[in-house]
């Protein structure tokens, strides 16, 4: 009676592992990029929900030159600016220039005062990149 495994079975396994290892491998990083990008258009929608309620409360979205605090600031893969636009406002979520999201086919959002929606700089359709 054989005890253990043999080299040939061993190979068979690290042979399966690894296939298995490539195919899990690029869907994982897809779903950690969908999160991130989430996570991105769920901070500018924070962000333009505090500017909203600012204005409501006071009649402008900002407090002499600059735009009310507090801000959100960010995440682990972008970082959200505010600029004034005239009369409203604009709102960038800018992917940060390392790991995971430096190549996303979204690139970075924009948000503005009237709900427009955009990514300068994306390979992708706008609406796949806000909806997913």
């Amino acid at each position: 009676m054989q005890k253990g495994l043999s080299l040939i079975e061993l190979l068979i396994v690290v042979a399966v592992v690894g296939i298995l290892a490539t195919i899990a491998y690029p869907s994982y990083n897809d779903q950690l990029r969908r999160a991130a990008r989430v996570e991105a258009v769920s901070l500018l929608h924070d962000a333009a929900l505090r500017l909203e309620r600012h204005y409501s409360l006071v009649g402008q979205y900002d407090d002499g030159d600059r735009l009310v605090t507090p801000m959100p600031s960010g995440s682990r893969y972008y970082s959200v600016q505010a600029q004034r636009d005239g009369e409203g406002f604009r709102l960038l979520a800018k992917r940060l220039p390392r790991g995971l999201m430096e190549a996303d086919r979204c690139g970075d959002f924009v948000l503005d005062q009237a709900g427009a929606q955009s990514n300068p700089g994306s390979l992708a359709d706008t609406t796949d990149c806000w909806g997913s």
